[in-house]
């Protein structure tokens, strides 16, 4: 069933995902949006924000939505739920002041990623990534609703998407080993 990822959301961010959520959900039957917030103690807010959207919430242990909005308000799942997804969009994106989020953690998985136009702490890494064709830029609901639905609707932009997407996030394999070299050598320095 069509299923995508909203990861690491902010207050504000919730009711543009929500809004997207309702301009698919006409077309798309079981539609699913897991709504990851960036931080889990706002999942009961998020279940009244979303009105009328059928939701459910994982840290209550409720099962996803037959259809609707399921609440991912957890630790330690996204790798999952970037999993589950068809596209996940990256959060802290869509309003100002905005900063984003990491978008290598969904294209490691092969997953296409959407960013709103406020992605400064990872300016550099959301262009190679639009570059390579991996990272697609929204503005607001309507933009997401579009993207969403051109990957739902069309399994060959998706799977190109995702390949994109896993031969871009390649080109930073090598970041965990150097962090941990310079952390080490830091580390080595501060006993000396």
């Amino acid at each position: 069933r069509p299923c995508w990822v909203a990861a690491s959301t902010h207050p504000g961010e919730e009711s543009i995902v929500l809004d997207a959520h309702r301009r698919l959900a006409p077309k798309r039957a079981g539609l699913l949006t897991i709504l990851v917030p960036r931080h889990p103690n706002r999942g009961a807010a998020l279940a009244e924000l979303a009105g009328a959207i059928a939701t459910t919430r994982r840290s209550l242990g409720a099962p996803p939505p037959a259809e609707g909005v399921w609440i991912a308000d957890t630790l330690g799942e996204l790798g999952l739920w970037y999993r589950l997804g068809m596209a996940a969009l990256v959060g802290r994106s869509l309003i100002p002041p905005g900063g984003g989020q990491n978008p290598l953690e969904p294209a490691r998985l092969g997953c296409p990623v959407a960013a709103g136009p406020f992605m400064d702490n990872f300016a550099e890494m959301a262009r190679e990534l639009e570059a390579a064709g991996a990272l697609n830029r929204v503005a607001d609901s309507a933009a997401l609703a579009n993207w969403l639905g051109t990957i739902f609707d069309d399994p060959t932009h998706r799977g190109a998407m995702g390949a994109a997407a896993l031969a871009a996030a390649a080109g930073y394999e090598h970041l965990a080993e150097a962090t941990a070299t310079v952390l080490l050598d830091l580390l080595a320095r501060r006993r000396a």
